[in-house]
């Protein structure tokens, strides 16, 4: 289902389901109260893992915040995905109580419920990547890494102790699968450990297919260093001034390319990225691009990390791009 979709010119549009116009529909039902589009997509989704991962990801998100699921499990206790997105939601539930610093008691039992969804998942359903990916998100709780799960040996001796497993698991479900290298990103960075994490990145990032929107993994590694700078104007002189950081933004961009000839999509966030880091290293005609495959879609980062007002900092670097193909 596809909903009808007509955005004003110039009007920037963020939407969890970005350009997936049958996930978008499902999203406005969900939101509405009403599952069964949810319930077809998934099931049309199950045989591509990448778009399951991807698709269940958003509308957990938006689970997250009704109580949709409560109806369709009382309505629909066996339903397709019903689990998986049980799951999905209480992951996200658990994650925001620990961002907005709820008391340590609710967290807990917040991440309790979740890592008994997310086990129940995993049982469920055979071969779904999101139950491990699920508990690698929950690992960001776990910065102490109290867990044994979360101090496996890592595959490589230059790597620390990590939840290795649970990207194991979630990478042989869905290879390469994005949000499951972001998420082990996420833990490192949790922890302030933006050295692992930059080697973490370094190692594996070799070996990723050609297109994958995993390349863009760099650039988000350079905004949250911008974000957690004490002097932000020498780390904003690396974009135009560090080799390694303009190489990562036009290896990142040539993967784009590669994707969108193969007809693959980036998802906006990725593109939102990239399309920042090519106008930051003086790559504004290559930026245009991004910008304008992105069109009407934006997301609230990176903008958001960079600037106190982030859709003026949006605007001016889209401004910019544009003028330098006309």
């Amino acid at each position: 289902m596809e909903t009808a979709f007509s955005p004003q010119p110039g009007q920037l549009v963020q939407h969890p389901a970005g350009h997936d116009g049958e996930l978008r529909g499902a999203v406005e039902e969900l939101r509405a109260g009403r599952w069964q589009a949810a319930r077809a997509l998934l099931a049309g989704s199950w045989s591509v893992r990448s778009l399951w991962t991807s698709r269940t990801q958003a509308l957990g998100v938006v689970a997250a915040h009704t109580d949709v699921l409560r109806h369709w499990a009382r309505e629909e206790p066996s339903g397709f995905g019903l689990v998986t997105l049980q799951a999905r939601a209480s992951v996200e539930l658990a994650l925001m109580a620990a961002q907005t610093h709820a008391e340590p008691p609710e967290v807990a039992a917040r991440e309790r419920e979740a890592r008994g969804w997310c086990w129940q998942a995993a049982s469920t359903l055979a071969g779904d990547p999101v139950p491990w990916i699920g508990l690698l998100a929950l690992a960001q709780l776990d910065p102490g890494q109290a867990r044994p799960e979360h101090r496996v040996a890592a595959p490589d001796q230059m790597l620390p102790p990590g939840p290795w497993g649970l990207l194991n698991q979630a990478h042989l479900a869905d290879p390469w699968c994005r949000e499951a290298f972001h998420r082990m990103l996420r833990f490192w960075l949790a922890r302030g450990d933006g050295g692992t994490a930059a080697e973490f990145v370094a190692t594996y990032l070799p070996a990723a297919p050609s297109g994958s929107p995993l390349y863009a993994l760099p650039l988000y590694l350079q905004v949250d260093r911008y974000r957690r700078a004490e002097r932000k104007e020498a780390v904003a002189l690396l974009w135009t001034n560090d080799q390694g950081v303009k190489a990562a933004a036009w290896r990142a961009y040539e993967h784009w390319r590669t994707a969108r000839s193969a007809g693959d999509r980036w998802l906006v966030t990725d593109e939102s990225h990239l399309a920042h880091a090519l106008w930051a290293t003086r790559k504004p005609e290559q930026a245009a691009e991004v910008f304008a495959s992105l069109d009407p879609f934006v997301s609230s980062q990176p903008w958001a990390s960079l600037s106190g007002r982030p859709e003026d900092l949006l605007r001016q670097a889209m401004a910019q791009s544009f003028a330098a193909v006309r």
